[in-house]
């Protein structure tokens, strides 16, 4: 019987990097955790520079792409967004992984508040991106954006795209999955959602032309994304697509290419870098049989069939990783088309968010987590180790590191140390503690009250409709009016389980979402 998530030792809990080691060999995992951070003043490892398709990063702390659902209809940063990208540049890191998801046009939205390209918004991510560089010199020296290395993430959403209205959604798919289709209703005889091989020259074209964009406003590199489900990842999974976009690793692959080699050829003084989705695997759902009051059950996997369709698992045992096909996509991008850098992640935030962001506390709608969060971490640290082993040559930015809290910099500073990857990625951590990265490296305690605590009020808040903060830490969110709405959707949904959750109704509760 699998524990229940109060049953999880909590890392606030852990009183020493030995007892968190304790208990990452108790999971059956290594991970080197170092007894005491140090500080650039120190030489730790986190503050040695890296050098990238020539340029030099000044520290091995990086930033992950995060989209705020705050931008306005017409795709231009507002307030919050501009206020985001400042902390960006406050935050210490000298790699700022794209920023932000950016629709490289207005139908590949995610949702109607998602940034994207048109010609009109170009001065709007000129400014977006002076205030990072600005606030990145004013915190931390004139001279110090010469290493400073940012870049803006090309996104089309695919299968999740909503850019009218955040409860209508407009899928372009790649071909129908015998999941994900009924997961997120989508009919499995409609084959007018589906990308049509005609429809892809004008598609590549528009990764173009953002690209273009993102040089002449001033950043250094553009991510081709290819993770978390959406559209360049769900290219990677089209084995039954027929033509030249499907089949083998060739075909499939075909697509993130071609999109690359483009986007050399017209912009070849842009650094590329693409974010993957390394390993999948099949959805996850609440278990209703194991449902609480107020709460949804551990998450189970739907049932799926074999040979299943995922990238980076083995097809006749989709609960498995197999990295021989990302290892050798990798290797290819990096030789053969260009790719300075990778930034490795797993899975999807919208059906299986404990293997791509593991959370003791999972979004109001989403299942509690079916194993420990450390487990999470632990196995996205462990890929990311199996790559780098297969690929010395590749700088690769690692993910998964919010959860260690208290212990981050220890794990950060020992797996650079111990060469298990180039950089050390953050995320949902930096809306309340952004500067966190800063403070290690000058040798400051850790605000720990500002940690993130995997509250997760970050994805909830979007998934109704409101912007993407961390309302529980940051006073600013905590402020502002849907700080008060999301109190009261998050009550209700409390309160409509204990009316609905009974394991005799079967009930199947959405675990989709940003």
């Amino acid at each position: 019987m699998q524990p229940k998530s109060g049953e999880f030792v909590k890392i606030a809990a852990l009183k020493s990097p030995q007892e968190l080691r304790d208990r990452i060999a108790a999971l059956g995992y290594e991970l080197p955790v170092d007894d005491q951070p140090l500080s650039a003043a120190e030489g730790s490892p986190l503050a040695q520079p890296f050098e990238v398709a020539g340029f030099r990063i000044g520290n091995r702390w990086c930033i992950h792409p995060m989209e705020g659902w705050d931008g306005t209809p017409e795709g231009q940063p507002t307030q919050h967004t501009i206020r985001r990208w400042e902390h960006f540049g406050a935050s210490g890191a000298k790699l700022i992984w794209g920023g932000e998801a950016f629709a490289v046009r207005r139908d590949g939205r995610a949702n109607p508040h998602q940034l994207y390209y048109r010609p009109e918004n170009k001065e709007a991510m000129r400014h977006l991106l002076r205030r990072l560089r600005d606030v990145h010199g004013e915190c931390y020296g004139e001279r110090a954006t010469e290493d400073l290395f940012v870049g803006l993430q090309l996104t089309h959403s695919g299968r999740f795209c909503r850019p009218n209205r955040k409860d209508r959604a407009e899928p372009r798919i790649v071909y129908h999955h015998p999941v994900l289709d009924a997961k997120f209703g989508i009919d499995p005889q409609d084959d007018s959602v589906i990308l049509k091989d005609e429809d892809i020259p004008a598609l590549i074209d528009a990764y173009v032309e953002a690209a273009r964009m993102a040089r002449d406003v001033g950043f250094q590199f553009v991510d081709i994304k290819a993770c978390h489900g959406y559209l360049g990842h769900e290219f990677l999974s089209a084995f039954d697509r027929p033509g030249p976009y499907g089949g083998d690793l060739p075909g499939r692959s075909r697509f993130l290419r071609e999109v690359i080699r483009a986007v050399r050829s017209e912009c070849p003084e842009l650094v590329i870098g693409v974010r993957l989705s390394v390993f999948d695997f099949p959805p996850f759902r609440p278990d209703p049989s194991r449902a609480e009051p107020g709460k949804l059950g551990p998450g189970i996997p739907h049932e799926f069939p074999v040979p299943y369709p995922g990238f980076g698992c083995n097809r006749w045992n989709p609960l498995e990783i197999d990295l021989q096909e990302p290892i050798k996509l990798l290797k290819e991008l990096h030789e053969a088309c260009g790719v300075a850098m990778v930034n490795l992640t797993a899975g999807s935030p919208y059906y299986n968010p404990h293997i791509q962001r593991p959370a003791l506390y999972p979004p109001s709608d989403g299942y509690q987590p079916p194993e420990d969060p450390l487990v999470g971490c632990l196995r996205q640290i462990a890929v990311v180790r199996q790559i780098k082993q297969a690929l010395p040559g590749l700088p690769v930015v690692g993910t998964a590191y919010t959860y260690f809290q208290e212990y981050l910099p220890h794990v950060a500073q020992g797996v650079v140390r111990a060469g298990w990857t180039d950089f050390v990625g953050i995320g949902r951590l930096v809306l309340a503690y952004w500067d966190l990265p800063g403070d290690v490296l000058a040798g400051r305690d850790l605000q720990t009250k500002r940690l993130c605590r995997t509250f997760s009020d970050c994805t909830t808040a979007p998934r109704n409709g409101l912007v993407s903060g961390c309302y529980p830490l940051d006073p600013y969110y905590r402020a502002l009016p849907e700080n008060e709405i999301l109190r009261e959707i998050k009550s209700g949904l409390r309160g409509s389980r204990r009316q609905v959750e009974k394991p005799s109704q079967g009930v199947s509760w959405s675990s989709g979402g940003p």
